[in-house]
């Protein structure tokens, strides 16, 4: 690393993107195995859904509570680690008891973990630089989350390779990498910023939904920004439907993993690098061309047939993801007043949750009324109108 990429990628910036490598590990290790796990000790499918959709929900709507109460606060540094806490320790009670409440608790307080951390960590982010190097920080930071998403299935196909169908033994490895996150964590510390001084103060009182207030106050261009991705987020349903799509033609599940961890390692190898680009020729102009190489993706999905079409359009896929998650975010705290960066992100963050899970609903009911083509048609279409809208909002605003 130069001494210029050290100057721009601080202490800081680099052991919240480790925190969240390891994170990672421990959380997409158990991605591909929970619904079979859930199902050897009796849940049904019916009940695994409302599990999903009750935690992320959790998730969702947490984000936008805990974004608020940091900045109300002007602390970054306690909602991370406690964030991170939960969802470390949750990994392990999944696999000590079994009976259905159990299992919602212990999956929920994963969900919270998430939630109270997300807005907290992506502010600390955008106050350790300035806006001509958001594009290269949000970049790295999403590159090692998904290199840790990359490792972690390949730990689990490893282990179940030799070890098969001992899936509660992956919750206690799981725990593992969850607890080098923590200890990461403790080598945090708030700064006294401008960006980070108290806004107000917590002890009267926080509704949990007191963050909506923030859309009133917000700028315009704010607005119309997350207006096009919260639709946008509409028709970008769980990349699971993109794996059912494999095995709808008739690729193995070691395949179809395969093809997953393909798709974050090119996730990750092209998340600096994009960040780069972007600082370079506008977080905006990145955004929508990520978004056209999202309509492209899905619109090719639907008519796609063998491996190499499969390889080069979720080959693609990783690059969309590179161009829009962190330089989304990134555009949205520039527009932001410093003080309000976490609840600027947390409002993001809360609906964009909530509208994913919209989506996956809205998925699954396609895919089974009208098949999968017509469903991956639809979303190609639908994005390319959301690129259509930015362009004319991005071309007449001064953002």
């Amino acid at each position: 690393m130069t001494s210029f990429q050290r100057r721009i990628l601080t202490r800081t910036i680099i052991l919240v993107s480790f925190v969240s490598l390891f994170t990672d590990i421990a959380s997409e290790m158990l991605y591909p195995i929970i619904p079979v796990y859930l199902k050897s000790i009796g849940f049904s499918v019916l009940l695994i859904g409302i599990l999903e959709g009750f935690a992320e929900a959790t998730a969702g709507l947490s984000k936008g509570y805990f974004g608020h109460l940091s900045d109300l606060m002007g602390k970054r540094v306690p909602f991370v680690r406690g964030g991170y806490l939960l969802s470390a320790i949750s990994k392990p009670m999944m696999a000590i008891l079994t009976f259905p409440l159990w299992i919602f608790f212990a999956r929920t307080l994963d969900r919270l973990g998430k939630g109270i951390r997300t807005s907290a960590r992506d502010a600390i982010l955008s106050d350790e630089t300035t806006k001509e190097h958001k594009g290269k920080v949000f970049g790295f930071h999403r590159a090692m989350d998904t290199l840790g998403a990359s490792i972690g299935p390949v730990v689990a196909l490893i282990f179940l390779w030799f070890f098969p169908g001992q899936y509660k033994w992956l919750f206690f490895i799981a725990f593992i990498p969850g607890l080098m996150a923590i200890g990461l964590t403790f080598m945090l510390h708030d700064k006294v910023t401008e960006s980070n001084l108290p806004t107000g103060s917590p002890s009267s009182g926080v509704g949990f939904f007191s963050y909506l207030k923030y859309w009133r106050r917000a700028t315009p261009a704010f607005r119309y920004l997350v207006a096009g991705l919260l639709v946008f987020t509409l028709f970008n349903s769980s990349d699971a439907f993109l794996l059912l799509s494999l095995k709808e033609h008739n690729l193995s599940d070691t395949m179809m993993i395969g093809v997953y961890i393909f798709y974050n390692l090119i996730y990750a190898l092209f998340s600096y690098p994009v960040g780069v680009l972007a600082d370079r020729i506008g977080l905006k102009t990145m955004l929508i061309s990520g978004l056209i190489l999202f309509s492209i993706v899905y619109s090719g999905i639907g008519f796609a047939s063998s491996i190499i079409m499969f390889g080069s359009l979720f080959f693609l896929y990783g690059i969309y993801a590179a161009c829009t998650e962190g330089i989304s975010k990134a555009l949205i705290s520039n527009m932001a007043e410093k003080k309000e960066t976490a609840t600027a992100l947390g409002f993001y963050n809360s609906f964009a949750s909530i509208s994913t899970l919209l989506a996956s609903t809205l998925a699954g009911i396609l895919w089974y009324t009208v098949g999968s083509q017509v469903l991956f048609v639809i979303s190609g279409v639908g994005v390319f109108c959301v690129a259509c809208y930015l362009i004319v909002f991005f071309r007449f605003s001064k953002v």
